[in-house]
């Protein structure tokens, strides 16, 4: 799988991460943490202490499937985004994966390098076959993450307060959902 996402000065290359990327993801993903600590339920400080075979053991659980750990890498081969699908084992719970991890650096906000993420995320939840729908939380009041969502086909169906708790302050997550066999929202890319 590869795909480009053009908008903005430079291309953007989305690909499966592996291995190799072990260390720039580690890196990106400490940012990301580090700058926008109430759109994760990890934190910077716990991720940090972890050693980077940590890292790769999420590679590897991405890279041994069913799901997917998707990058974005710019015109320079620099990460600057990231999203992921994760799908349960059980035969019950087949049915839904899970989009998590979403990031794309801030020196690279505002080019579609999220929707096209999340569009990749979709597609390959779509390819799978067996998925018929995937969720996702994100953090009340991170609005361009919820205008996000919504226009990839999201719907919110619940909210949990104080989700997380980020220095002792409170943060609700909501919840959403896309049914995979559900006609798209207008204007979203089909492939």
């Amino acid at each position: 799988m590869s795909a480009s996402a053009e908008r903005g000065r430079r291309p953007v290359e989305l690909r499966r991460l592996r291995s190799a990327d072990a260390e720039p993801y580690r890196a990106f993903r400490l940012a990301a943490l580090r700058e926008t600590p109430t759109a994760f339920t990890s934190s910077h400080a716990e991720e940090a202490g972890k050693p980077l075979s940590a890292t790769l053991r999420r590679l590897a659980e991405a890279e041994d499937g069913p799901g997917a750990l998707i990058g974005a890498f710019d015109g320079t081969g620099a990460l600057v985004g990231t999203a992921g699908l994760r799908v349960p084992p059980r035969g019950q719970e087949r049915h839904k994966g899970t989009l998590y991890g979403m990031a794309v650096a801030r020196s690279a906000a505002g080019r579609g390098i999220g929707r096209a993420l999340v569009d990749e995320v979709l597609h390959t939840a779509a390819q799978d076959g067996r998925l018929r729908q995937v969720l996702l939380t994100v953090s009340e009041g991170n609005e361009p993450a919820l205008r996000l969502y919504t226009v990839c086909g999201f719907e919110v169906w619940g909210r949990e307060p104080r989700a997380v708790l980020v220095d002792g302050r409170a943060v609700a997550k909501l919840h959403m959902v896309r049914l995979l066999d559900a006609e798209p929202p207008a204007g979203a890319r089909r492939r």
